[in-house]
């Protein structure tokens, strides 16, 4: 499924929205987890989880905008 979203853009932002989303939330229940990497491939969970808690009133919308456009526009 995960090669297939690069290709296809509605895909592809449903999988950075689920990854925000994820990585906020375990943020959320494991802080020493995420926050423990923050340089390097390992970073990357924690600067999602940043944009996931800064953002979240625009993630939470997009993250309902997504969910419609997947129930009734695909």
């Amino acid at each position: 499924m995960f090669p297939s979203a690069l290709f296809n853009f509605q895909s592809l932002l449903s999988v950075i929205l689920l990854l925000i989303c994820t990585c906020a939330y375990l943020r959320s229940l494991f802080p020493s987890l995420i926050d423990r990497n923050k340089t390097g491939f390992m970073g990357t969970f924690w600067k999602l989880a940043r944009i996931g808690e800064r953002k979240s009133p625009w993630v939470g919308a997009a993250c309902l905008i997504m969910a419609f456009a997947v129930l009734f526009w695909s």
